[in-house]
Parts: structure tokens; sequence; C-alpha cells
């Protein structure tokens, strides 16, 4: 399907952007990536240490017009996976949120409507729409609940890819992302993922803080079942025009996260502690997806269980662990 098509990845340096690099150009594709090094985003260029040669990058913000037009002419496909992903990030700085999560998206859009109406694009927004769970777990018909500026200008993003789609016939797939981890995450803080910080702290021989009761439940998604997943959203013509929401529907509390994590390390330290402000005022509880409606489109499902993707990661990040500091 991809051998010597032209691919356009937005955040392609990032941890996500570039798993799903390295799986398209093993399939022949032509791949472009574009980037801003945003500090306080996953973009690290030893996520593609041995297959920069074999692309086209690209350093510069999607919020740059004439960038991306220049970028989106001749590709076959885009995955726009570059984003501001911090929840709390989001509420400091709303103005920027706006800008690179709904502004940008908009005017890509746009860019595709006038010069290359043809493009498949899959658009990364997040299961954080949703907010507070009124039942778990949650399918798409759930209502739309945004708990923070974040989820709220990746909805209005979302609308705006069903719009165009509907108005001006833009082939555009939505796919609501759950917790994934892997090799190549962000793991020196909690602004992508908290996970990748609890592992960061364990190979550090340092304790971590559960926020809450521990009682919490989540999903996980592993990168190769995401990068799958992703594949599929553009290239299936069932999902064109659709939403889906991309999870495990594997639910785990978090003391049960960090007690597998513990055991696959042999060893860790963690406490639960009261959530702090700005945290609590954006939690959502407990989250589960129910990824039935994706399954039926494209027969996809997630195959990497916790144990196995939680030990690759650890292991990647025992061997890499300098790199991601």
């Amino acid at each position: 399907m991809f051998k010597g098509r032209n691919v356009l990845i937005t955040g392609g340096l990032g941890f996500i952007g570039s798993s799903l690099a390295k799986e398209l150009i093993s399939q022949g594709a032509n791949v472009s990536i574009v980037d801003n090094l945003d500090s306080n985003g996953g973009a690290n260029f030893f996520n593609l240490k041995n297959d920069l040669s074999k692309l086209t990058f690209v350093k510069g913000s999607i919020s740059n017009d004439s960038l991306m037009k220049s970028l989106i002419s001749n590709v076959d496909f885009i995955f726009n996976l570059a984003a501001q992903t911090s929840h709390t990030g989001s509420m400091q700085n709303p103005i920027y949120d706006l800008d690179v999560n709904y502004r940008s998206q908009l005017a890509l859009l746009e860019l595709c409507k006038i010069y290359n109406s043809g493009v498949r694009i899959v658009f990364a927004s997040t299961r954080q729409v949703y907010g507070s769970p009124i039942n778990i777990p949650v399918s798409e018909g759930h209502a739309i609940n945004p708990p923070d500026v974040n989820a709220i200008n990746k909805y209005s993003a979302e609308c705006a890819y069903n719009l165009y789609h509907q108005l001006f016939g833009i082939q555009s797939t939505v796919v609501r992302l759950t917790n994934t981890y892997g090799p190549r995450m962000r793991i020196q803080d909690a602004k992508q993922t908290f996970v990748g910080y609890w592992i960061k702290l364990i190979l550090l021989n340092k304790s971590f803080s559960i926020y809450g009761d521990g009682t919490q439940l989540r999903d996980f998604l592993y990168i190769d079942d995401c990068v799958s997943a992703l594949i599929l959203a553009a290239t299936s013509p069932n999902t064109i025009g659709n939403t889906y929401n991309l999870g495990t529907s594997d639910a785990i509390s978090l003391i049960e996260l960090a007690d597998l994590l513990c055991e696959i390390n042999n060893g860790c330290n963690y406490s639960l502690m009261p959530f702090p402000h700005d945290r609590k005022q954006i939690d959502i509880g407990s989250y589960a997806t129910d990824n039935t409606y994706f399954n039926q489109a494209t027969g996809w499902k997630p195959n990497i269980r916790y144990i196995d993707g939680f030990t690759r990661t650890l292991n990647f990040y025992k061997e890499h662990l300098i790199n991601y500091l």
C-alpha cells in the first residue's frame, strides 16, 4: 500500500510519529517529517537515529502556513500527530494550545482543500474529550465533556475535520488515542505520559507517586498496536469521515500498574499522595476504551499484553536511558 507513496508526518520526531515513520520506511514509503523541536514536546533525534538518512526532515511548525503549503502539495497521506499534549500546560498557556491544537488544524484543512483535496489525513485526537466518564468502557457515543483547554481545542479540531469532509470531501479520519506507551516516549517528566515519568524514576532507583487512592482505572495502548491502527485508519475505505477510539479496553488500576512495573524491574518504590490542585481540577477519574467501532471497520485488535509491552519498554530505557533524560 505505501511502497512509493509520499507520506507526511507532523510531529515526526516525537514518540508516535517516529515509530510510525520507521514502520512506513520499512514498507517503502517516501517519508517526510516536520517537527518544531519544542523542548516541551517529545521530539528526539535519537528516536530516528538509524533512519534520518532514509527520510526528509524539515524543522518547522505546523503553525507556519506557508511551510505547510509547500509540504502538503504532493503527498498522498498526512498523519497529523503534532500537538501540544500537556493537559496542565493547556491551562497554563491556553492561547498557545489554541494555536497548535485548533487554529493550525483548521489552516491545514483549508490548505488541503485548495492545494491537495485528494489527500488522506489521519488526525490524532485524545480520549480526554469525554471528560469524566458516565460509564466505562467508553464508546464513541459517549457525551463530550472536555475537562480542560487541551480537550476543548482537540474536539474543536475534530469538528473541523468532520466538517471539511462533509462539505469539501476531504478524506480524513479522526482517532482518539488512549495512554499510548512504549519505546521512544518522553520520560523526562509527566507532560506527555505519567507512566513514562514513572519508568524514569524506577530506573534511577527513585520513588514515584500515585495521585489519589490508586484505584483509578486506565487502559494503555502499546506503540506497535497504535502504529498498526494508524496505518489501518489511513488505508481502510471504511474509516473515511469517521471518528474512532483507539485503546485496549483492558482496564488496570494505577496500583496494579505500579506493582506490575515493580515486578518487571525486580523492585521499585512508590507512594500514594493527594492530587495537586492543578491536576485534581482536570482529573477524569477512571477510564477504559471501547474499541468495538474501529474493530468492526478494520478488523484491528491490540495484540501486546501489558506484561510484554512494559517489559519491552523497561528494557529499551535500561539500554538507552541517557538519551531520554
